[in-house]
């Protein structure tokens, strides 16, 4: 039989498909010891679903509607409102419309007063009030709605609003089936509210759990909602209550900030002082029984508090979990690593296995628990000036939170004076300037993983982890090693020299960046220009050109067997593959597809070297760029001659030059090494999980993504997958992805992503940092995915991030411009290597700078300017 209306005192949470997230949660909320909630009940989303069979024409307009592609605005329109227009004309069936009278009955038709009593009648989606996505006003609620006509006609219009074009934009962009998706409806007694608001039990903007937000208008909060009212605002922290107050009842007056309390005289408060702490306390009981920060909708009648709502607030960036109650910092190593994308489960737990510092989890990102560090105030400036370095939006959000004291210093601290902190695996005497060292050590690292791919063949089950655990440590030892980060160091430390000396000496600016260029064992470097020559061999071979240009098959290599020039061209990308296949986009995750996985993926970029390179123009590019850096050196070289003591600082400058042409390319070379044992492992992993595929443990392959490195050790010991375990990690991931990661997290949850301070930028420009300087003007290209890239000479690349997978994009581009990034991350390195004008850690450029858009990228100062 078909439940068409439940009272809400027999409604929990677990009950979202009938009742829809908002009556679920009300329901909830009524069960909670000492948390009033206005009586009412729930018409179902089995009611709603009899209405939409029942009613002609909806069922194709639904199809329609889902079949729309995401951009077709005007089709949108048309049939969301063809179908809302259908419902609102619905028939409301005789016995739901009995049962509904029948209840309103049992609540009281009419006050004690002897007046109609009112009612709120509010829509409840079953995609709506979801920890991963609140849909916060996309659909509608009527108030003081009264007699059994307007309850019904409310009632539909609630079911209408599941589809406005809001609705729908919201559902498409976090992916929810318009058909899937069904609506509950709430009708609650109205409340004779003195006052009502809202109340986050954490800071939305700051996103601090400590502190306590409320919002709060006169009356009913419709003015609230539709913001034809500046509400008063109250902030609760450690029980003291700061407020911002507007005088007047009117709706004029400015804004007047002051204590609030019982008898302080202040009348124009909407709230004393006790009723604002009486509502952090709803708050703090009704976030104890969910277990995560709410966004409270509640009303005041006297002193009596009533919730009408209460979500999950889905904005905040989750805390890492910790031991003890003490204040923690941490810092994000996506945006040192250029990945600020969420990470799947198995990714996350490799990076911890690989990584030489201690790492948390949160929001499906890593971060670095950096609080040891900052209690002496030594290693706290060491910290800081290595952050400067790297990336300047880091540093200061770090001192924004240092400044505050929220990590005290320790009472005990290194003594005046001390040295600061080295760079992590200084030695006091860097290694003699030989360039056969950083040779000698890429050597050595290509035979260790050939002889890991040889010997990972032929492990499996149990022992296969154990082969990994004992790799990593091989991993370690090369890259990370007493070997390898002494080399990387010598060249940061050479760059460091270079540049401020002669910045003091002969006023150049970032002159280590020219002096860099074509320096050998460049392995990000050499890929790009690699490909390139790929190019070369396929241009001729028109046939080719056109098949892959049509093509979007991974499995493209096949089907060029048989074209002229099909063989040559397949050895070529082969080869490329076999160099470079385990690179990809966001590669420091093990679970995203590489390149000899998806090679369609290099596609875009490679047919664009077809188009617009000249034959030789990798050949052509790194000895030009050789020319200049040799020619810079001389010309360094003679102008310091003719400074005082000018014999002595050539002499030094020298030294310092031969010291970092000779490293400074080995810096890129430990990703690589590091990605190479990744495809290794992965290739292995997955073969196992085609075992437990066949086995009948696991679905897919790929479920093992979804499980740490550990678990999915035991499903193999086992041959058991727990598979609520599998689908609630898909279901967190997919919510972790609308997160923006902050580049420092605070154990109160605080997120800061750091301001840009400059007071010489142009009028409207955006501030970044500039990593290789120049000045250029072009089209500005948007670009998500380097599989998607459509890039053209003179092109001006705006991205999130790049990793060294974008390097092959970057002999077509003009300039570059990300939204994370330091001086010496990869994407900052390549574009001096290739003399492209840069500016990286521009916040929000991929949603400011629209994609066609004219730019003005100054390398140099560190803006990019609209010009239309």
């Amino acid at each position: 039989m078909t439940t068409m209306v439940i009272g809400l005192e027999d409604v929990d949470q677990s009950q979202i498909a009938l009742v829809g997230g908002k009556g679920a949660q009300l329901g909830e909320l009524s069960r909670i010891e000492s948390i009033e909630v206005p009586p009412g009940f729930c018409v179902t989303t089995e009611a709603f679903a009899g209405v939409l069979t029942a009613t002609s024409g909806l069922t194709d307009r639904l199809d329609q509607l889902t079949a729309l592609p995401l951009d077709d605005t005007e089709g949108t329109r048309r049939l969301s409102s063809q179908v809302r227009d259908l419902i609102e004309r619905a028939t409301v069936p005789d016995d739901l419309a009995a049962q509904v009278h029948d209840v309103l009955e049992g609540l009281g038709v009419r006050t004690g007063s002897g007046e109609r009593a009112a009612y709120a009648v509010r829509s409840s989606a079953t995609a709506e009030d979801l920890p991963t996505a609140s849909f916060a006003g996309q659909h509608d609620s009527i108030l003081n709605v009264t007699g059994l006509e307007s309850v019904l006609a409310a009632i539909r219009q609630c079911w209408a609003s599941l589809f406005t074009e809001r609705a729908v934009a919201y559902r498409h962009q976090h992916g929810f089936d318009h058909r899937a998706v069904r609506m509950g409806v709430v009708v609650q007694q109205m409340v004779p509210a003195d006052a009502a608001g809202v109340l986050f039990t954490a800071d939305p903007v700051t996103s601090r759990r400590t502190v306590t937000v409320i919002e709060a208008v006169a009356g009913l909060g419709e003015s609230l909602v539709s913001g034809q009212v500046t509400p008063d605002s109250y902030v609760v922290r450690d029980g003291v209550v700061e407020a911002s107050v507007r005088r007047g009842s009117a709706g004029d007056g400015p804004v007047g900030d002051g204590p609030v309390g019982e008898g302080s005289g202040r009348t124009e408060s909407v709230l004393t002082e006790s009723q604002v702490l009486a509502l952090e306390r709803v708050g703090h009981r009704i976030e104890e029984h969910f277990g995560r920060p709410q966004d409270i909708e509640w009303c005041l009648a006297g002193d009596a508090v009533s919730v009408v709502q209460s979500r999950a607030i889905t904005t905040l960036f989750p805390v890492p979990e910790r031991a003890d109650n003490e204040p923690h910092v941490y810092l994000s190593v996506g945006h040192q690593q250029m990945m600020t994308d969420a990470m799947r489960p198995l990714g996350l737990s490799i990076w911890q296995l690989t990584s030489p510092a201690p790492v948390v989890l949160a929001g499906g990102r890593l971060f670095v628990d950096v609080t040891p560090r900052l209690v002496d105030p030594v290693s706290r400036a060491g910290i800081v000036r290595l952050m400067g370095d790297s990336d300047p939006l880091m540093a200061d959000a770090l001192r924004t939170v240092l400044d505050r004291g929220f990590v005290p210093l320790a009472q005990e601290s290194a003594p005046a004076g001390a040295p600061p902190s080295p760079r992590p695996g200084a030695t006091p005497d860097p290694p003699a300037t030989d360039p056969a060292i950083a040779a000698n050590l890429i050597e050595e690292n290509e035979t260790s993983v050939r002889e890991l791919r040889d010997g990972i063949r032929q492990v499996g089950g149990p022992e296969l982890f154990d082969a990994i655990l004992e790799d990593l440590q091989e991993l370690r030892r090369l890259l990370f090693g007493q070997r390898s980060m002494p080399v990387i160091n010598a060249a940061m430390e050479a760059a460091d020299w270079l540049n401020e000396h002669l910045r003091e000496w002969l006023g150049e600016g970032n002159a280590a960046g020219t002096l860099s260029l074509s320096a050998p064992h460049n392995v990000t470097a050499e890929m790009g220009l690699a490909l390139l020559d790929v190019a070369d061999v396929i241009r001729p071979h028109r046939p080719v050109v056109e098949f892959l240009r049509d093509t979007d098959s991974d499995d493209f290599l096949d089907g060029l067997a048989g074209l002229p020039g099909g063989d040559e061209a397949r050895e070529a990308i082969g080869g490329y593959l076999e160099n470079y296949g385990m690179r990809c986009v966001g590669e420091i995750d093990i679970t995203r597809p590489r390149w000899s996985e998806q090679p369609s993926a290099l596609l875009p970029v490679l047919l664009g070297h077809i188009d617009h390179a000249e034959p030789g123009e990798g050949a052509r590019r790194f000895e030009e760029g050789r020319a200049q850096a040799q020619a810079y050196v001389e010309e360094l070289l003679s102008r310091l001659r003719s400074l005082p003591d000018g014999e002595a600082k050539a002499v030094e400058t020298a030294a310092m030059i031969e010291r970092l042409r000779a490293f400074v390319g080995y810096r890129e070379y430990p990703k690589y090494g590091m990605v190479s044992r990744y495809f290794a492992w992965k290739k292995a992993l997955l073969a196992e999980a085609a075992r437990l595929v066949d086995a009948g443990v696991l679905q897919e392959a790929s479920d093992i993504f979804w499980l740490s490195f550990e678990e999915l050790r035991v499903v193999v010991e086992t041959q058991q997958a727990d598979w609520e375990l599998i689908d609630a990690r898909a279901g967190a991931f997919a919510g972790f992805e609308l997160l923006t990661p902050p580049r420092v997290l605070t154990s109160e949850g605080e997120a800061l992503l750091g301001a840009w301070r400059r007071e010489d930028a142009p009028a409207g420009a955006l501030l970044g940092l500039a990593v290789s300087s120049g000045v250029v003007e072009g089209r500005a290209r948007v670009v998500a995915d380097l599989a998607s890239a459509d890039l053209e000479e003179g092109d001006i690349l705006v991205t999130a991030f790049t990793d060294p997978s974008w390097t092959p994009a970057f002999v077509s581009i003009a300039g570059l411009v990300t939204q994370a990034g330091g001086m010496m991350t990869h994407g900052a390195v390549v574009a001096r290597e290739y003399g492209l004008p840069a500016v990286v850690g521009v916040d929000h450029a991929t949603t400011l700078i629209s994609d066609g858009q004219r730019i003005r990228l100054d390398g140099t100062s560190g803006t990019v300017e609209i010009l239309d």
